[in-house]
């Protein structure tokens, strides 16, 4: 493996587990990337890939969980009924911003885990981190 695949794998592993509950930015690993030269729109393309794959594992991990499993380790069941009415309210639409840093992990859990649907989870949920990702690469662009 040479310097360019190490690179973009690199990319692709931080953006993939950034979307989990790991403390990591897979921001500043676009940038290091960019700043070293590398195409900005592969770049792009790479960790949006990444990070959405990544996303997508937290909305399967809450697709298998089960809402009685909240009640077991001490929520209070109004609590669990109200966060659920929140979620089929807003539903897929929360994907949308499952980018933003300490909640959008959890959102992504949570949507599966009350099932919201998943097409357009997934659909909203690339989108959103796509535009997250384009935001950070238009310096690079020109």
């Amino acid at each position: 493996m040479d310097y360019f695949e190490i690179s973009f794998f690199g990319l692709f592993l931080a953006s993939f587990l950034s979307a989990t509950i790991l403390p990591i930015a897979s921001e500043g690993i676009l940038l290091l990337v960019l700043a070293a030269g590398f195409d900005p729109i592969t770049c792009l393309l790479i960790a949006t890939l990444g990070n959405s794959l990544g996303g997508s594992t937290n909305y399967l991990i809450g697709w298998f969980g089960n809402p009685l499993w909240l009640k077991r380790v001490g929520f209070k069941e109004k609590n669990v009924i109200k966060f659920e009415q929140r979620i089929q309210r807003y539903g897929s639409w929360l994907a949308f911003i499952s980018w933003l840093p300490f909640i959008g992990d959890p959102l992504l859990l949570a949507l599966g885990f009350f099932k919201a649907p998943f097409f357009p989870v997934i659909v909203l949920m690339i989108i959103g981190k796509f535009l997250r990702y384009f935001a950070l690469i238009i310096p690079w662009l020109w």
